[in-house]
């Protein structure tokens, strides 16, 4: 994705702050108009009064800005539920003074915005949208306390006070000096829908070919490949579509229960790709802790980033341009295993009430806590008596650790401690779907997707110079799986069942019975004996605690219970506070 920066209203020198919002972009152009100024390295296109920029990948990418002009110019504020694809977008129109911004269906772009005065600035990227001189913002504590709770600040919030950004499926416009957002589309799931195995799976087939023609097209195209169902198909089609050996990249780790790179070599050996791996040491993630934090324009805690960063950065010294990636399949097709956990808790709930407050909990409450089979039942008990959508948090660290204990209680002073569950609460509740596993799809749709895994690739192939598509993410395969059974995509407990009943013989059966694992950075593991590590994560934690963010002590308590206990678990709490510590210091220092 390219970036797009502009505002709409009144501005003096508004030729040298455009200059300013377009930063280091080499490709950037700009545009001046009488009620403001857009710019970006996408596309731009202006007629009538009336100026565009569009930025994203399709066929005709020049032409795209174009084109929504003149969709513009036929059908006003309505214009983005023609636009397919992914995309960022912004339309300023001088004959009224009105400006319109939008995103993609999935949230593959980004678009932050701030009302300042009468201005409404905006920006891709919250750096370029803070080089304008009237967004003046502080940081919001509830963000950052919402980013400890989620490991990233969940939209539309930011980490800034006063400055938003567009949702999934969002647009805005800004006319007469009020803001006003709408979905001009949202995700309904048809629940009822049946067909013949057969008969999706064709379609299914044939739509994710053609995604994958579409996002290779006009760039020397490879992919990411982490031996998963997800970007396994996606490597295998792509080198079909091709009709040549596809580039794929792999990351390895040098560590037990780590490292997926047997499963990377089965699918490329199966596929027959061009196939090349890099694996990740413990040096390499101390040197790219400051460049990770840094290209992120918020806080940013998920550790994947770096094996996604190392892998690009290896694609592009290759001569790739552009990765494709596998992200979205787990959310639309079933892939998670929470969802099949998820309804094994859901069990509890249809046992008759009488049955369990006269037998099952007196037994379990009952008898010794010492007994494991007892502790187990209590467990399930304790978690299948919480409400969806809270019971998904039931080993958040946060909640687990307690805010008290890890921040000051200056910071937490009239916080809302109860946000992220309300958020949470407000997606799962508030979907278009009747069943639980399909509100847990949305809820994933938004959270982990949209919010997590999609900036995690996004802008670590940015920072290494590649271009990014997500063939699973094209509107036609999101349309499919939302009709798709939801028997269909979770069958008992069996994850992702028609996704991996459509490609067998397609995928090596290895890979479709495989466990999910991914790119996780064994931090926490390697911390306990790396003193580079160590180092950067202790004096990280003790320079935010001078930030009287977390509370005096948290950091030794926690790097106890990283080297007595689960190393992994608590190792991921240093992380995610060493990168806000990290974010800091090049953003606001």
């Amino acid at each position: 994705m390219k970036e797009i920066f502009g505002w709409s209203g009144p501005c003096a020198d508004a030729a040298s702050i455009i200059a300013a919002m377009a930063g280091a972009l080499p490709d950037a152009k700009t545009q001046l108009a009488r009620s403001g100024a857009v710019g970006g390295s996408g596309s731009i296109a202006s007629r009538d009064g009336v100026t565009a920029v569009v930025s994203g990948l399709n066929r005709h990418a020049e032409e795209a800005a174009s084109s929504l002009l003149g969709a513009y110019l036929e059908m006003g504020d309505d214009v983005f539920r023609s636009v397919r694809g992914a995309f960022s977008a912004a339309i300023l129109d001088d004959r009224d003074g009105s400006l319109l911004l939008a995103i993609d269906r999935t949230g593959t772009g980004v678009m932050s915005y701030g009302q300042f005065g009468t201005s409404l600035v905006f920006g891709s990227s919250l750096d370029g949208l803070l080089r304008h001189p009237e967004a003046k913002c502080r940081i919001s504590r509830q963000a950052v306390y919402d980013y400890v709770y989620f490991h990233m600040v969940p939209g539309p919030e930011t980490i800034y006070e006063g400055c938003k950004r567009l949702l999934p499926g969002e647009y805005l416009v800004f006319r007469d000096g009020k803001v006003r957002t709408a979905k001009y589309w949202e995700m309904h799931f048809d629940e009822h829908h049946r067909a013949p195995f057969g008969e999706l799976k064709k379609e299914f087939l044939d739509t994710l070919r053609n995604s994958v023609r579409e996002a290779s097209f006009g760039a020397n195209t490879g992919a990411f490949l982490s031996g998963g169902t997800d970007s396994s198909t996606i490597s295998g089609m792509l080198g079909e579509v091709l009709g040549s050996p596809a580039k794929t990249y792999s990351i390895g780790f040098d560590a037990e229960g780590y490292d997926e790179m047997e499963y990377a070599r089965i699918a490329a050996k199966r596929f027959g790709t061009d196939h090349h791996e890099y694996y990740v040491t413990p040096d390499d993630v101390a040197m790219a802790i400051p460049k990770i934090a840094a290209a992120y324009d918020q806080p940013f805690g998920n550790s994947s980033a770096v094996p996604t960063y190392f892998c690009a950065k290896l694609a592009r010294e290759d001569g790739i341009e552009r990765l494709l990636g596998g992200d979205g399949g787990d959310e639309l097709f079933g892939g998670n295993s929470r969802y099949a956990s998820q309804r094994i808790f859901s069990i509890y709930g249809r046992i008759p009430s009488l049955l369990r407050s006269g037998i099952i909990e007196p037994i379990a409450y009952g008898l010794p806590s010492a007994l494991m089979p007892v502790r187990k039942l209590r467990s399930y008990i304790g978690q299948a008596r919480t409400p969806m959508p809270a019971r998904l948090e039931t080993y958040n660290l946060l909640e687990r650790l307690g805010a008290t204990e890890v921040f000051t209680s200056d910071f937490l002073e009239g916080l809302d401690r109860g946000n992220p569950v309300r958020l949470l609460n407000d997606v799962y509740h508030g979907a278009h779907a009747e069943t639980m596993l399909n509100r847990m799809l949305a809820l994933d749709l938004k959270f982990t997707l949209a919010d997590n895994d999609l900036p995690k690739v996004t802008r670590t192939c940015q920072l290494a110079g590649v271009d990014i598509a997500y063939p699973m993410l094209s509107d036609e395969v999101v349309a499919f799986s939302a009709r798709l059974d939801p028997e269909l995509k979770l069958k008992g407990t069996r994850l992702r069942y028609f996704f991996k009943e459509a490609l067998r013989g397609f995928l090596p059966d290895e890979i479709l019975t495989k466990s999910k694992h991914g790119f996780g950075l064994p931090f926490g593991e390697w911390m306990k004996h790396d003193g580079k590590l160590q180092e950067i994560g202790r004096e990280s934690l003790e320079s935010l605690g001078k930030r009287n963010i977390i509370r005096p002590g948290f950091a030794d308590s926690l790097f106890r219970l990283h080297a007595e206990s689960h190393s992994g678990y608590y190792g991921t709490m240093v992380w995610v506070l060493m990168m806000l510590e990290q974010w800091f210091r090049h953003h606001q220092e």
